[in-house]
């Protein structure tokens, strides 16, 4: 079945998270992806471990599914050579190098639209194209640093936390998505290609969402509340018989629902707990009344009684029992496939189930310059000449 995106070529020169993870949901799609590797070192996450499965890294191959790889050296002049025969007859370049790399090379955007003028680039760096900071590096733990994000995570008499994932590359990868598929259809409509400039920190800036609001509203700066919610009330852990367990009441009828399961509705009938507001002005005397009340039973009773009663909850997984948990199979957010070097390699599923173009897994993560030559061989380059190539180190 053909993809939503297939007849797209994807030339991706980004490494690490970000890019990578945006061309791979983009293969996913559908689309053919041309992962160009340095000639040598090639991306570095190959080398990011342990776990290492068999010479092959876990964090490499969580990203980078459905591609093909090419080992390219793009500082020389046959290697600037065979990327721009590649640009000729591509769409996209996804690149995060940092700013002005590529125009160093006579790879940037203006000199690659002069091979293609309908080409589409989206330039992930840290900071942006523009700005004071724009020549900066940018790493994930610093965009979460910088934007605010870690001031208001962690325990309110705890110092700040980084998130466990780097979540600026996800989400820029993800911003970077809306942004090529944007583009594409400006394309369709009117033949212009342009540049997409995507900047971690503008994507986690971006994040903050209520919390940023919240302050440009009330001039307040944020703290740290830990597992509570800002706004509502309650909506944090609780220690169960067994374990700890969110419960997440989002609104009055809910809470209603809440103290009844608790066998305690009088609570929902009192005027300082009737309402969200007072439920947040008087948390200090509510929460420890739940707490002691959710010691009662164990973490699978309280589900099956709030799950019966419309109350959002669940309990604090590990990634191995999230893995085991009934919706995550049944949504197959965990897939197999076949690769040359990993037996049986588990990588994680789509979240994107399109009806009429569901997304597919054509290719593993392939191994380092895999597809070097089947790709010059499909831009026209003979056996001699990639011979050649090789002996001149441009692949």
């Amino acid at each position: 079945m053909r993809g939503a995106l297939d007849g797209i070529r994807i030339i991706d020169v980004s490494r690490v998270l970000a890019g990578p993870f945006c061309s791979m949901i983009l293969g996913d799609l559908g689309a053919e992806v041309i992962k160009i590797e340095h000639h040598e070192t090639g991306d570095e996450t190959r080398g990011w471990g342990p776990p290492f499965v068999n010479g092959e890294s876990a964090y490499y191959l969580c990203a980078n599914r459905n591609k093909r790889s090419l080992t390219l050296n793009l500082k020389s002049k046959q290697g600037k050579e065979i990327f721009h025969r590649l640009v000729s007859s591509g769409d996209i370049v996804v690149q995060n190098f940092k700013t002005g790399t590529l125009e160093k090379l006579d790879l940037g955007y203006q000199q690659l639209k002069a091979t293609n003028p309908q080409l589409i680039m989206a330039s992930i760096t840290g900071f942006g194209l523009t700005g004071p900071y724009k020549g900066l590096p940018g790493y994930d733990y610093i965009i979460q640093a910088l934007s605010g994000l870690m001031s208001i995570t962690g325990e309110a008499d705890g110092g700040p936390m980084k998130v466990g994932i780097a979540i600026a590359d996800v989400l820029a990868g993800l911003y970077t998505c809306i942004g090529i598929l944007t583009a594409l259809h400006h394309r369709e409509k009117t033949g212009e290609g342009q540049e997409i400039d995507i900047s971690l920190m503008d994507c986690q800036v971006s994040s903050l969402v209520n919390v940023a609001g919240n302050f440009l509203c009330s001039g307040i700066n944020p703290k740290r509340i830990g597992n509570r919610h800002p706004n509502i009330v309650p909506y944090q852990v609780f220690v169960a018989k067994d374990g700890e367990f969110v419960v997440a009441v989002g609104n009055d009828s809910q809470f209603r629902r809440f103290t009844a399961v608790l066998g305690k509705p009088e609570l929902a009938e009192m005027e300082k707990f009737t309402h969200n507001d007072g439920r947040l002005r008087n948390q200090s005397e509510l929460i420890p009344v739940i707490k002691e009340l959710m010691k009662e039973k164990t973490k699978k009773e309280w589900k099956n009684l709030l799950d019966s009663a419309g109350i959002p909850n669940g309990p604090i997984n590990t990634i191995a029992e999230m893995f085991e948990d009934p919706q995550i199979k049944e949504r197959n957010m965990l897939v197999k496939m076949e690769h040359p070097k990993v037996e049986n390699l588990k990588l994680v599923g789509s979240p994107l189930k399109l009806s009429g173009t569901p997304v597919t897994m054509r290719y593993p993560p392939p191994l380092f310059g895999e597809h070097t030559e089947s790709i010059l061989s499909g831009l026209g380059y003979s056996s001699e000449e990639i011979i050649q190539f090789k002996q001149n180190k441009v692949i």
